[in-house]
């Protein structure tokens, strides 16, 4: 019997959140779980919006990779 380990090489994510506090926080969590299955941070990406009303939210795309 073979067994044959794929490991996930990239991952992206994305977040969304009116404030960059929960943004944050919603990012540290995932890194923190990615971690478990030896993904690291390669790049983040994030753009804030202001609309009409005024209300602000704010995104960020999160590119993981394995850890070599």
């Amino acid at each position: 019997m073979n067994f044959k380990l794929d490991f996930i090489e990239d991952k992206v994510e994305f977040f969304d959140a009116t404030d960059l506090k929960v943004l944050e926080k919603k990012i540290e969590a995932k890194v923190e779980e990615n971690k478990a299955i030896l993904l690291g941070v390669h790049s983040v990406t994030h753009q804030m919006y202001v609309s009409d009303k005024g209300q602000t939210f704010y995104s960020a795309v999160v590119h993981f990779k394995r850890k070599k």
